[in-house]
């Protein structure tokens, strides 16, 4: 399928059926294909508030995967976790009717833009396009955007704007961002990852160099210029190229850098001149890079230095990224969604300058196959925190072939502690929480749902009463 048979079932109300619509980027794909024409339906194996969302916004969702599901559809989207074996796939194979990955169908849609930026790397996607978007809106220029989180500036991760530019996040897995069609590519970071997926390092650069030279011949790459993995990436591409990092040598650095317990003000040079002073509402020095990132493509496309300022100061974070949920006993409750050690150790790190008597992280860790793939480097990051806990792993799409088992990071870890359900991470915090502390609840998976958990009322035998 081309941009053009697409744009063609769209204009003509075709029914479009999404498999796994509940996901961030394809419940937004399907509020873009509706508000383009499209007649969207889709299926997702539960219930949720995003499920309900949809329901809201008249688009018709089943609960659980058949054949029937797919009634009238003319074309199928999925999610790259949905199999070849899932009913609703077959049966569109039966029918011969055209089948497209989530990245797929982004990619067509963003064909139809003028400039496409596309935020890639390991970690930081979420924050650094957040950011960007920000300071796009403030410089009135009516971005598109499609962001991994809920952004409460567009009030959620989807805003529909003009036809002249998009912004998008791009990832890696199963090498879904060389679906896009990007004028501007951005490499945060590289990092093993997805190793379910990728075969090793060479693999995932390899998979990041096809990213970098998707731009046209006059497109661009902003790229972290002091990671070296990113470094070897680019090599090649033969495209205009923007640096930016902490030291002077780079295209994009800061200068006059100020620190207050976690959060950084600083000077934005581009090319050796004053573009603004940024201050961030977000901790840590991982996100004084992010902004770096955003203010190079804000300096390529025009944007003022004013406005870009305005804009990261109004820019607070998005949903699950060092989102601070409340207290309980006196203790601060921060949730975030890192899932990477490099993510984990840089948030952690981050929390430990906040001024906190002490940093306790309620780790969940996210599928089986990273969790044995990365285990050294899991038990390092985590024992930046002064107590972790450790909540059983979350399979998401995997089954356990590892037979790996969160104790065994426990073990790993000095002092830490093993939490096999979400009722004794609970009581573990309610026994040793204490004013002054800094909690976190981590990880990609449902752990979120601890908070909740710890504002239950207790049964007699000293556990959470259950919910529903």
């Amino acid at each position: 399928m081309n941009y053009q048979h697409l744009r063609q079932l769209i204009s003509e109300g075709r029914v479009v059926h999404l498999c796994g619509i509940g996901g961030v980027s394809m419940r937004a794909l399907a509020r873009m294909l509706q508000h383009m024409g499209a007649s969207v339906q889709g299926s997702d194996r539960d219930h949720s508030p995003a499920v309900a969302q949809l329901r809201r916004q008249g688009i018709s969702v089943h609960i659980g995967h058949s054949a029937d599901c797919l009634g009238a559809a003319a074309l199928v989207v999925r999610t790259a976790a949905v199999p070849d074996t899932n009913p609703e796939i077959e049966e569109a194979r039966r029918r011969k009717l055209p089948v497209l990955e989530r990245a797929q169908a982004w990619g067509l849609l963003m064909q139809g833009y003028r400039h496409a930026v596309c935020v890639a790397g390991t970690h930081g996607k979420t924050s650094a396009t957040s950011m960007l978007t920000e300071a796009l809106l403030c410089a009135h220029k009516d971005p598109t955007v499609m962001v991994g989180g809920d952004l409460p500036m567009i009030g959620g991760s989807l805003r529909i704007g003009s036809q002249d530019l998009i912004v998008a996040e791009a990832c890696e897995y199963k090498n879904s961002f060389l679906s896009f069609f990007p004028t501007t590519a951005v490499l945060l970071n590289i990092g093993m990852d997805h190793l379910d997926f990728f075969k090793d390092e060479k693999d995932i650069v390899s998979s990041f160099h096809q990213f970098a030279c998707l731009p046209p011949k006059d497109g661009l790459i902003v790229a972290n210029g002091e990671d070296p993995l990113v470094e070897e990436a680019i090599a090649g591409c033969g495209r205009r190229t923007i640096r930016f990092g902490l030291g002077p040598e780079q295209d994009v650095h800061p200068q006059r850098i100020q620190c207050e317990n976690g959060y950084y003000s600083f000077d934005i040079y581009c090319f050796d001149q004053l573009y603004c002073r940024a201050s961030l509402k977000v901790p840590g020095e991982h996100n004084m890079k992010n902004a770096l990132a955003a203010a190079a493509v804000c300096w390529d496309l025009g944007v003022p230095g004013t406005s870009f300022e305005a804009g990261l100061s109004g820019y607070a974070g998005v949903s699950r990224r060092f989102e601070r949920k409340g207290t309980f006993q006196g203790a601060a409750v921060y949730d975030d969604y890192a899932h990477h050690p490099d993510e984990i150790a840089a948030t952690l790190k981050t929390a430990k300058t906040m001024g906190y008597n002490r940093v306790i992280c309620v780790f969940q860790p996210h599928t089986y196959s990273r969790t044995v793939s990365l285990f050294n480097e899991f038990a390092r990051a985590l024992s930046n925190a002064d107590i972790a806990v450790l909540a059983e792993i979350f399979a998401a799409r995997e089954t356990n072939v590892f037979h790996i088992s969160s104790k065994s990071l426990a073990d790993k870890i000095p002092g830490a502690v093993f939490a096999p359900d979400f009722q004794e991470a609970a009581q573990f915090l309610r026994d040793h929480a204490r004013p002054g502390d800094l909690i976190f609840t981590m990880g990609a998976g449902d752990i979120f749902k601890l908070f909740d958990y710890l504002h239950q009322p207790e049964t007699p035998d000293g556990q959470e009463a259950k919910q529903g």
